[in-house]
């Protein structure tokens, strides 16, 4: 199938749509929260709030010519410059956003609050709630499971836990707590287990999304990768630094591992992974990459080497479906298979809904139809894989 190369780039000017909502609402709350995190001096509370006022009425204004990454923004910001947020590519604005708030804490200068990760708290917080533990030994089971069940097991761990979105949560405390029935709208699991079948083998570059309890079973399903003989080796692929969140870096793995080990049932999951890590079958990647505007489609060469390399990659979370899809307003019936032929090997996309962008949902207009904000609600999910 030809896939129409007109499909616009998603913006946000049109008032009370999702996407003017982040930028309105969202990045506002969580300039907030990132202020009442630390007990910052002047100057930087100076900067959040002129961030505040820039995101939600400004225009886009290059970094500080003596930013360590002034050359590739300025390359990037050229086409917008001087445009209202709301009418540049909303992938592209929130990732600017996100390097600006970098910038107005100080994250890169000298000083006391460099590289201070600004939503710590709120990450320690999560891992710390004694609720956690049902699901630490609920994680711990799965190695226990018959081994045809452990990769199932493990897939739906770690697509639902892509619900554990603190940005979204800042909006909308109550997201994690609906009761909607959970519904998968697109499901190639069982192209997904032919890949993954025990004894094949050979490299998987997993692309982690958010820490905690997201990345509790992303560690989960490392394990049965690599303990089932479904891969002989994993390559974590992590944030370099704190972005969109609740995004993990390498910080908030060490963490995790932390937290597995702490608790009695799920400490020997702990112990299995630090193996891996210290034999080499586990792997950290923190590709620059992630933490720019770019979509999949631009590639670096490095990067690209590894997914080619990889008998499979398996991307996590919805900010990583949007850049391997395109962030546009794609009809949903378009086959995952065209707007991912260009990605350099196999590919698996694991996602929660929560944001508009949609591909290979033959059935969306129907859902559409019924009312339901089911593609931003996290109510849905998909498995979709092209080999």
């Amino acid at each position: 199938m030809q896939v129409d190369p007109g499909a616009p780039p998603i913006l946000s000017n049109v008032p009370g749509s999702f996407t003017w909502k982040v930028l309105h609402e969202r990045h506002p709350a969580i300039i907030d929260q990132v202020a009442a995190a630390f007990p910052y001096p002047p100057h930087i509370r100076a900067a959040l709030d002129r961030l505040r006022r820039d995101a939600v009425s400004g225009v886009v204004e290059p970094l500080p010519a003596d930013a360590h990454d002034a050359a590739d923004w300025t390359r990037w910001s050229a086409p917008y410059l001087g445009m209202s947020w709301y009418d540049v590519p909303f992938l592209w604005a929130e990732n600017y956003f996100y390097r600006r708030l970098l910038d107005a804490i100080g994250y890169f200068r000298p000083g006391p609050w460099r590289g201070l990760d600004p939503f710590e708290p709120q990450k320690n917080a999560e891992l710390a709630d004694p609720a956690l533990d049902a699901d630490l030994a609920g994680l711990a089971r799965i190695a226990d499971l018959p081994p045809d069940e452990q990769l199932t097991a493990a897939v739906d761990a770690a697509l639902w836990g892509n619900r554990a979105d603190l940005a979204t949560r800042l909006s909308d405390p109550e997201a994690e707590h609906r009761k909607h029935a959970s519904d998968l709208v697109a499901d190639d699991s069982a192209a997904l287990h032919e890949i993954l079948a025990p004894g094949t083998g050979g490299t998987v570059c997993l692309v982690a999304d958010n820490a905690g309890r997201e990345l509790l079973p992303d560690l989960a399903l490392v394990d049965v990768l690599l303990h089932g003989g479904r891969a002989d080796r994993v390559e974590l692929h992590l944030k370099p630094l704190p972005y969109f969140v609740s995004d993990a870096t390498g910080r908030d793995l060490l963490a995790c591992l932390h937290r597995l080990a702490a608790h009695e049932a799920s400490a020997p999951l702990a112990g299995r992974l630090r193996a891996a890590l210290g034999d080499g079958r586990l792997e950290l990647a923190v590709p620059g990459f992630y933490c720019t505007p770019l979509t999949y489609a631009e590639l670096p060469g490095g990067l690209a080497a590894r997914f080619r390399a990889a008998k499979l990659t398996v991307v996590k979370g919805d900010l990583h479906y949007r850049r391997l899809v395109g962030d546009r307003h794609w009809p949903a019936a378009t086959p995952f298979e065209a707007v991912t032929e260009g990605f350099p090997g196999a590919v698996a996309a694991l996602r929660t809904l929560k944001s508009e962008v949609l591909v290979g949902v033959p059935d969306a207009a129907a859902r559409d139809a019924a009312g339901e904000q089911w593609r931003l609600n996290g109510t849905h999910g998909l498995i979709q894989v092209r080999r």
